[in-house]
């Protein structure tokens, strides 16, 4: 393998991850959980300081395990009882009795949540109190980035470097193209990413979850009773829709399994995963196509969202379900200049879907930019793609470049109003 397709696979390690959650309220419980193993017994008190965009991606979402909503129920369960060596996964072995200990915590208001301002969209700073000890976290630049922790004012680890390793920059010195991507997926050795499977196991199971039980909005669910019901058709784009809303109902209603998540979002992990597995179920596609097709998913769509902050007033399923349209493309036999043209397609379609936070309401974006890969492939496999019209350009890399100016420069003020209207 030549160092720039292991720099692409370092991508993919460090971005495509187990998590059991919405990640932004796991942030905060995973900091209350390396917080108190510093600690000589559990907490009796907890503050908790996070971002704007953290703190709005944590309002509305439940925290799995636990049936409750919030970021003062993650600290808390955090703090009792989550494992600060299980990263995104830290509320894995959490039981009920737990869960009623952390509510107890935050009834007697020991759990503090407050809003800062900071330089960081991904910032979470914790201090957990036991006795006449205190234990910091600061949480920086990712959702397990730790960049300092203190005990009793005495600095324990600091990681300054950490700056440079911030999800918005991570790019900036690697030759990243779609074409690279694509010239990677098709040409490394099938044992070097046969690990990227494992994201259809999991983000399967989960929309299985979803439409076995009741979780959040039940999108997945009302559309596949509409289709029993005979109302709609029983066919593959409505399969595809109905699973991948359906593990989108589950993971953000609190279920106890984790996502396959893609640049530290489940939603977008699913959305990246379930209608590729899918379209190559549909194509008879062994394994190892399936792992190229997921690899052009999950990759397309971090190296896209490098081009814009890691959480903003955009909705990132639309460069997700952008990139795996690409994927369905290459496992229909198509081109590689096809798999531009479907990018181009989602791209002009649904990018003006903003991002009000995560919630059970996620679902149905995850349906709306899915519902949009599939147009956008047939699109492509049909040889019509949308360029040099309103934000898209002629070429595809010039059309990443303006969603990253739309949504760095463009969208700045929406998600201040979003936050401001959320938080009134």
């Amino acid at each position: 393998m030549n160092n720039q397709w292991q720099q692409y696979k370092q991508l993919l390690n460090t971005f495509v991850k187990p998590a059991l959650g919405c990640t932004e309220p796991i942030s905060a419980a995973y900091a209350s959980a390396v917080a108190a193993s510093m600690l000589p017994a559990t907490p009796e008190q907890i503050t908790v300081h996070v971002s704007d965009n953290l703190y709005k991606n944590s309002m509305g979402v439940f925290v799995p395990g636990t049936g409750k909503i919030g970021l003062a129920i993650a600290a808390a369960v955090g703090a009792i009882a989550g494992d600060p060596e299980a990263g995104l996964e830290v509320l894995a072995q959490i039981t009920p009795p737990q869960v009623t200990q952390a509510q107890a915590l935050i009834d007697t208001g020991k759990v503090i949540v407050k809003r800062t301002d900071s330089t960081e969209f991904i910032y979470c700073h914790v201090e957990a109190r036991c006795r006449d000890y205190v234990a910091v976290v600061e949480i920086s630049g990712g959702h397990t980035q730790i960049t300092k922790t203190t005990l009793n004012g005495k600095l324990v680890f600091s990681n300054n470097s950490c700056s440079a390793q911030s999800t918005s920059n991570i790019t900036d010195d690697l030759d990243i193209t779609i074409q690279g991507i694509y010239d990677y997926a098709m040409g490394t050795e099938f044992t070097d990413i046969a690990f990227i499977l494992e994201a259809a196991t999991l983000n399967s199971t989960l929309a299985d979850e979803g439409l076995a039980h009741a979780y959040g909005l039940q999108v997945g669910r009302t559309i596949d009773k509409n289709i029993k019901s005979g109302f709609m058709a029983a066919d593959l784009n409505n399969s595809i829709i109905m699973r991948t809303a359906a593990a989108s109902d589950a993971r953000m209603g609190g279920a106890t399994l984790p996502a396959m998540s893609n640049y530290g979002s489940g939603n977008q992990g699913i959305a990246a995963t379930i209608p590729v597995e899918m379209i190559a179920k549909h194509y008879n596609a062994s394994d190892e196509q399936l792992a190229r097709a997921l690899i052009l998913s999950h990759l397309g769509a971090i190296y896209i969202k490098q081009h814009y902050p890691p959480l903003s007033a955009f909705c990132g399923n639309t460069v997700t379900s952008a990139s795996a349209a690409m994927a369905m493309v290459y496992l229909a036999g198509g081109s590689y200049e096809q798999s531009c043209y479907a990018i181009q397609n989602v791209l002009s379609d649904c990018s003006g879907m903003v991002c009000d936070g995560a919630k059970s309401t996620c679902a149905m974006k995850v349906k709306t930019s899915t519902s949009s890969a599939v147009t956008a492939f047939m699109l492509a496999m049909n040889d019509t793609q949308a360029f040099d019209q309103g934000i898209i350009a002629q070429d595809i890399e010039t059309s990443i470049r303006n969603i990253g100016m739309l949504v760095t420069n463009g969208m700045a003020n929406t998600d201040t109003t979003i936050i401001n209207i959320m938080s009134a």
